[in-house]
């Protein structure tokens, strides 16, 4: 009875998030016409491809795209590697006054976004890195790591210490004992990290909105969000904007689900 109860809140959990997914497809494969005369729900006839293309070409969206990947990817890979270093000198170094350099990382993740965003600003402009995709990497690196080291540091302290001895009598140092021992062993927790890091950055919106103001720079979030704000757009084209828009998070996310998997199965294991 309970496992049935489980398997029946995973299905109707599943269809709430698929049927938005699947109207916003619809839509955007059909013409205004088809919109018009039969509504958001109905079937599309013909399928037209149209919205889809001249959105595409309406925002440049091949180079939004790549903007989106390079900073997000970069942030994801910075990340995760600042962490990691960040958290085996706090979890197994045990350097002095650990706890509060982590309740300095903790009270980082909790600033609002609007309290940082003048600050930034103006510091982007005066070392010359405004309106570049340079500063939204360093800033997001930091943002990331501070949660990432905040969370890795909890799972490097409780890291088995047999495993840190026997390198230590083989001779490695410091360095190779992270490299060749901790990494390895911690790859599925790095892996949950660098996912995580890559779709919280992708979706990010705000910070970038101010700080990337060239059409050249722009993310796809920010992207969508102007051209909507300019009332363009007509019903279809909104929905190949949407589709768009969320369709390279959801195939990385399927790319990497399996390292998500593995990820959380160890926690759980742990």
């Amino acid at each position: 009875m309970r496992r049935h109860a489980v398997l029946w809140s995973v299905v109707v959990l599943a269809v709430a998030m698929l049927v938005p997914f699947a109207i916003v497809a619809l839509n955007a494969v059909k013409t205004p016409a088809d919109y018009a005369a039969n509504g958001p729900l109905a079937v599309p006839d013909p399928v037209s491809l149209d919205a889809l293309i001249a959105f595409w070409q309406r925002v440049d969206f091949g180079r939004k795209l790549l903007n989106s990947v390079v900073i997000s990817g970069s942030v994801a890979v910075l990340a995760v590697v600042v962490s990691v270093c960040n958290a085996y000198a706090l979890g197994i170094g045990r350097v002095r006054g650990r706890l509060w350099i982590l309740v300095v990382f903790l009270v980082a993740n909790t600033l609002p976004q609007e309290a940082l965003v003048y600050p930034l600003y103006f510091l982007t402009n005066q070392v010359g890195l405004y309106d570049t995709k340079t500063a939204v990497i360093v800033i997001f690196t930091a943002v990331q790591a501070a949660f990432g080291t905040y969370l890795l540091t909890s799972t490097l302290g409780e890291f088995p210490r047999e495993l840190l001895e026997a390198a230590r009598i083989d001779g490695a140092g410091k360095w190779q004992t992270l490299v060749r021992v901790v990494v390895p062993v911690s790859r599925p927790t790095l892996s949950v990290l660098f996912v995580f890091f890559f779709i919280w950055t992708w979706n990010e919106f705000f910070l970038p909105m101010v700080l990337l103001i060239s059409n050249d720079n722009q993310t796809v979030p920010v992207a969508l969000g102007v051209l909507q704000g300019q009332r363009m757009m007509d019903a279809t084209t909104t929905g190949a904007s949407a589709l768009l828009g969320v369709l390279p998070a959801v195939v990385f996310f399927l790319v990497f689900q399996r390292a998500l998997a593995r990820g959380v199965t160890a926690g759980a294991v742990r």
